[in-house]
């Protein structure tokens, strides 16, 4: 029987999965990394430690697993989006710390190239929005801060990737050095629509396009690795997606009109729009959602910066709650939220607003609101701004959803789902796998290894778990709509950022 092993390398942890060939999870290991803020607004990882704990938890599986590692196929590869690491060329040691999709350092980077007009020309070649969570203004501001680093950049002696490249490059100890299309295609610097890196959006800001690897189809090959040393035959590596698209993969959202929201620390609403590439305004990104054979898949996509990020501060920062399932019963035991809302702005508030100086605040608190008005708050923030993401990619694409694929760590609060239906008028159908983003990838991997002929074979290794239908009256989900826009308002107190042109495109 053959096997497949997947790393899912994520914002908080690094984890290793051993599939069947029937899509079900037979073993994993799991190790967190710490979460480095060193000024406001700023995050880091420390990609020497998610690179050692990358090999710590293969390597638990292949220990415990040895019996069968001989049946091993592949190695799929799933990542955090948007974070970027600098490298040393020779030994693939990184030389300033991983800058994180939340890291807003870059947000004076880019409200210049707003102001200089660039609005226009980027999201055209894009899709994306000039603003800090992407990565070309994180590595402009190191280029301009890291005298040392930007110097060995320009020189060829240090090379840039998002996290898979990173990873890709020491498995295979320097062999290869190649990202795959959905990671590309979140950078700020790949034109989505000519299929390869730009060589004006590398100059705007300021990367040398030789320090970018080789873009492959997701399920390419990306060379071999011997784990370090922890296996005695070289194993492929097949299968290589951004956490997002990974999910939306392993879904089953292959038809126009199929939508996914994956619920992690941020979360990502993705809404299949075909072969043709729409740019849309109202604050919607345009991605590669795959390619297969060359040939693109694009996806409208709403992003959230902070749903599961907004229960880990109330937990951990307030520490109003110890375990996830008293968020649920609190839910269901509150009849009302008596007019409490929180607005999750802790790193500048993304789609639909994109407005980086924002910051969190909770609004409508009495004397008579306590802890738990607080938590409702907070699961109750991560719903509104999932209804915003869906209202905006159905107006912009002209496109009816035919439903709303759920997976991630929230999808267990019934109460948040339910909520979810509600404001969405939508079903919304939770995903009976827990671990889509790396199930996508190794689904990627089977069909590139020849396991797999169409994606449509594996379509039952995803069937949902649970269903929550719409049942909620209009007028109180127009209250809570209302009450939800009134606190965002109250939020954004800063003049506003310059907005894109809406005479856009709207196919390419």
């Amino acid at each position: 029987m053959p096997y497949f092993l997947s790393l899912d390398q994520s914002t908080s942890a690094s984890k290793a999965l051993l599939f069947s060939e029937k899509g079900e999870v037979l073993d994993r290991a799991s190790k967190e990394h710490a979460q480095i803020c060193p000024k406001p607004g700023w995050v880091e990882h420390d990609a020497e430690e998610i690179w050692a704990n990358c090999v710590s938890v293969l390597g638990e599986l292949v220990e415990r697993n040895g019996k069968i590692v001989r049946e091993i196929q592949c190695l799929s590869i799933t990542n955090q989006r948007e974070t970027v690491v600098v490298f040393e060329k020779a030994t693939g040691r990184p030389l300033y710390n991983a800058l994180v999709w939340q890291c807003r350092r870059g947000t004076a980077l880019c409200n210049e190239a707003l102001e200089e007009g660039h609005a226009v020309d980027v999201v055209s070649k894009t899709g994306l929005k000039i603003d800090p969570y992407f990565s070309a203004s994180k590595l402009k501001w190191l280029m301009q801060n890291e005298p040392e680093l930007a110097s060995k950049v320009r020189s060829g002696e240090a090379l840039i990737g998002t996290i898979d490249t990173y990873l890709i490059y020491r498995l295979t100890e320097g062999r290869i050095f190649a990202t795959d299309t959905t990671n590309a295609s979140r950078t700020l610097l790949f034109d989505i629509a000519k299929m390869c890196w730009d060589e004006e959006l590398c100059d705007l800001w300021e990367v040398p396009i030789d320090a970018l690897p080789e873009v492959l189809d997701s399920e390419g090959r990306f060379g071999d690795t011997n784990l370090c040393g922890k296996l005695w035959r070289p194993l492929a590596i097949c299968g290589v997606m951004g956490d997002s698209q990974a999910a939306m993969f392993a879904q089953g959202c292959h038809d126009v009109g199929a939508g996914k929201v994956t619920f992690g620390t941020g979360s990502s609403i993705l809404l299949n729009t075909g072969s043709k590439m729409q740019i849309a305004d109202g604050g919607l990104v345009t991605t590669l959602a795959w390619t297969r054979g060359g040939k693109p898949t694009y996806a409208l996509e709403g992003i959230l910066i902070s749903t599961g990020a907004t229960l880990a501060w109330l937990k951990d920062k307030l520490e109003l709650f110890q375990d996830n399932a008293e968020l649920d019963e609190l839910g269901q035991g509150l009849g009302d939220n008596d007019g409490v809302f929180l607005v999750p702005a802790f790193t500048g508030l993304g789609f639909p607003y994109w407005r980086a100086e924002a910051r969190a605040a909770i609004v409508g608190l009495s004397s008579q609101s306590d802890r738990k008005q607080v938590m409702r708050a907070g699961v109750e923030s991560i719903a509104y701004q999932v209804h915003d993401a869906v209202v905006a990619m159905r107006d912009a694409s002209r496109i009816a959803f035919t439903g709303l694929k759920a997976d991630g760590g929230s999808t267990t609060n019934a109460f948040l789902m339910q909520l979810v239906a509600d404001l969405c008028s939508l079903e919304i159908s939770v995903s009976s796998v827990s671990e889509c983003s790396p199930l996508g990838a190794t689904l990627a991997g089977m069909l590139g290894m020849g396991h797999l002929k169409n994606p449509e074979e594996f379509s039952m290794m995803t069937e949902s778990s649970q269903s929550f239908s719409p049942c909620m009256d209009t007028p109180q989900r127009d209250r809570l709509l209302a009450g939800w826009n009134r606190a965002v308002q109250q939020t954004l107190f800063q003049p506003s950022q310059q907005r894109l042109e809406t005479a856009l495109p709207q196919e390419v």
